[in-house]
């Protein structure tokens, strides 16, 4: 019979060890928490599983202290507007708002339900925040530093192949802080000896004519840029560009996940678990404009060997040595 006894003080222990659930508020009204994705709801499951872990491990228990709402906008991002106004209109406590245009759909519709933000590029650039610092406003959250990344991305690019020499950069307009990202894309090649071309993907109808772009222009790289309209077409892209033959960098792990070649960047779960966090402190009373908006502090260099290879590229070993995964 001892060893029941040393079952029941593990279990004591790992329930010692469990965050104490939230209970509702004095008034009895459990808090509301509306979450707007620019995705598909397939493309957003693994973060809107993160956000929920996230929550989980704050002490929140759907159902009981908690009532997740999502609205999914299916990659158009006219439908963001009104998707934001469904959130609002329902009177949630806080809404999480994932991309630029998701965050300025939901401050569109409101002024004062606070916003915590993830994937933004530049909050600051952006005109989200006043300041890191200090936001400002009802919107506080965390960065992904895309514009500071720009100048690895194309360096890790350079390094897969050195006889790059002109590369193309897939922007939007549908993501304002582009020209920012853009940019920083455009100053790292100038040092590496490359030039970048500029391609303006319209739409999610727009990739084939953005393809064709390429083939006129001679590149010989690409790097997509950070957009919701390009992770709801991902597996689009990364078809085109293996029928080019291009090696190609991406800013999230989960489109080397599903075949593209290379990323670098934070990880994306991560930030949405992160995201719990600031939805417990603003239900707890915290004011929005007074949490710092957070930055990412760790990032990961993806690479599938599988795509290298059928591209006919061999990964240097000294690249494959910095990489924090390698996809056999």
């Amino acid at each position: 019979m001892r060893w029941l006894g040393a079952i029941a003080l593990a279990i004591v222990a790992a329930l010692a060890a469990w965050p104490p659930a939230a209970e509702p508020n004095s008034s009895g009204r459990v808090p509301r928490v509306g979450v707007l994705w620019p995705y598909s709801s397939s493309v957003a499951w693994p973060f809107s599983e993160a956000l929920r872990q996230g929550l989980r491990e704050v002490g929140y228990v759907e159902g009981y202290n908690l009532i997740v709402e999502e609205r999914w906008a299916d990659g158009s991002l006219e439908r963001l507007r009104s998707l934001a106004s469904e959130l609002a209109r329902g009177k949630v406590d806080v809404i999480v708002a994932a991309s630029t245009p998701a965050v300025q759909a939901a401050r569109q519709e409101t002024r004062t339900i606070p916003i915590v933000m993830t994937l933004i590029s530049d909050p600051v650039a952006s005109g989200i925040a006043a300041s890191l610092g200090r936001p400002g406003g009802n919107v506080t959250g965390l960065s992904l530093m895309h514009p500071e990344l720009s100048g690895k991305r194309v360096a890790l690019l350079k390094e897969v192949n050195p006889r790059i020499t002109r590369v193309a950069a897939f922007w939007s307009a549908s993501t304002p802080s582009y020209q920012i990202v853009l940019r920083g894309t455009e100053t790292a090649a100038r040092s590496l000896g490359m030039q970048v071309q500029p391609i303006e993907v319209r739409g999610p109808g727009g990739l084939d004519s953005a393809f064709a772009a390429l083939l006129r222009e001679q590149v010989t790289a690409l790097v997509v840029l950070p957009d919701p309209v390009f992770r709801n077409q991902h597996k689009r892209i990364i078809e085109l560009a293996a029928q080019q033959r291009l090696p190609t960098m991406y800013w999230s792990r989960e489109l080397v996940d599903a075949g593209g070649l290379m990323s670098y960047g934070a990880s994306i779960p991560d930030i949405h678990r992160r995201a719990a966090v600031f939805v417990d402190k603003i239900l707890k009373g915290a004011r929005p404009g007074e949490l710092p908006v957070e930055q990412p502090t760790k990032f990961e260099l993806v690479i599938n060997l599988k795509t290298a290879r059928a591209l006919g590229l061999t990964i240097s070993q000294s690249l494959l040595q910095q990489a924090d995964q390698v996809l056999e």
